[in-house]
């Protein structure tokens, strides 16, 4: 059942995808087997016990090894074997006799079916469970993980419901890679949310830096996209550092525009004149860093392709998100930021409560 749908899959591949191509098959039933069937209703009106059925199949076709026998320091296998006949054909099988239980002789054609039929020379397994491998090409210039999406693209059709398809080699890497990374993301991002609220002393600030995130990794992708980079691991451990280097950008916007509106300035014009003074720290920091990332981009030889993806998720995602910075910050602070209150808010509710004791502590009597 297994080989029907590795044939099915193998069909596809040869006729439906122009990813993949030469798929190979690692099982092929073309070894010759004799399967001898028992008729056990049979044997039992006979009185034939079913081990001596086997016991004579084994002596009499390649001899049963009985026991070992100890001669002196070495052990002597001693074999059970027939001299008088010789197995050379299925035919010989059924003219084979095995006793009962009242010591008659019984021929084994009357008991047995011989069938002949085709199989693999060796059967895998894969995770404990019978497997059939299937391999294919994959197009120059194709990333992995549209071969993947490919391959289980096909197999949804091909392949039977009670048969699981798993990915090996590198797909299986990728897979369990990307499942990390993913998970990586998560911690990154909660991480930097729990930072920046230490820091701010306020959930509104935090999830205006943390909001403006996203963009950057979109723009990181756009630029692997445009620049025929795969999104692989190294583009990926480039992603997670751009998380980092992005939030810097909106903290200095946000940092600063939390002062002004601790000086009384209302949310409009604390974000717009922050954004208009922070931005030549931004653009600053914002030039060295992906600059600083064009000897990665044309980076050549050995590794080359490593140094790339990382070059190019820091020059795309800064570079194109960056520029975005000094416009989506200020707008997500004005959405944002009217759901909290400045620090001033605090302070001043905390002084009327100091003067409110000092007030009953001189109206108390001496």
């Amino acid at each position: 059942q297994i080989y029907a749908s590795a044939l099915k899959l193998s069909e596809a591949i040869d006729t439906q995808s122009t990813i993949l191509s030469n798929p190979d098959i690692s099982y092929q039933p073309t070894q010759p087997q004799l399967s001898i069937r028992i008729d056990r209703q049979r044997a039992s009106d006979l009185g034939v016990d079913l081990d001596d059925v086997a016991q004579t199949l084994r002596a009499m076709v390649g001899g049963d090894e009985i026991v070992d026998l100890n001669v002196g320091d070495q052990a002597v296998p001693i074999f059970l074997t027939s001299q008088a006949t010789t197995i050379t054909n299925p035919s010989d099988l059924r003219n084979l006799y095995v006793r009962t239980e009242g010591d008659a002789l019984v021929p084994m054609s009357s008991i047995t079916q011989i069938v002949e039929q085709g199989v693999a020379a060796e059967l895998n397994r894969t995770a404990q469970r019978r497997a059939i491998e299937v391999e294919a090409d994959i197009a120059e210039g194709t990333p992995l993980q549209d071969a993947i999406d490919e391959i289980e693209r096909l197999a949804a059709e091909t392949v039977a419901d009670d048969t699981d398809m798993i990915l090996q080699g590198d797909a299986e890497s990728l897979e369990e890679t990307s499942n990390d990374v993913l998970l990586t993301y998560l911690f990154a991002l909660v991480i930097v949310f729990l930072v920046l609220v230490a820091q701010f002393e306020s959930l509104t600030s935090a999830l205006v830096v943390l909001l403006t995130v996203p963009f950057a990794l979109v723009a990181a992708i756009l630029a692997l996209f445009l620049s025929g980079i795969s999104l692989n691991i190294y583009s990926q451990i480039g992603l997670v550092m751009l998380i980092g280097l992005m939030a810097k950008n909106g903290i200095l916007i946000v940092e600063f525009a939390d002062q002004l509106r601790h000086q009384g300035r209302t949310i409009r014009e604390a974000v717009e004149e922050a954004a208009a003074i922070r931005l030549r720290p931004i653009a600053m920091t914002l030039i060295s860093t992906v600059v600083g990332a064009v000897p990665l981009i044309l980076a050549s030889g050995a590794g080359a392709e490593a140094r790339q993806s990382i070059g190019w998720v820091i020059f795309g995602g800064l570079g194109i998100a960056g520029v975005f910075t000094l416009f989506l910050t200020p707008v997500i602070y004005l959405g944002v930021a009217r759901f909290g209150k400045p620090r001033s808010v605090d302070l001043a509710k905390l002084q009327e409560e100091i003067d409110d004791i000092d007030e009953d502590m001189t109206m108390a009597p001496a």
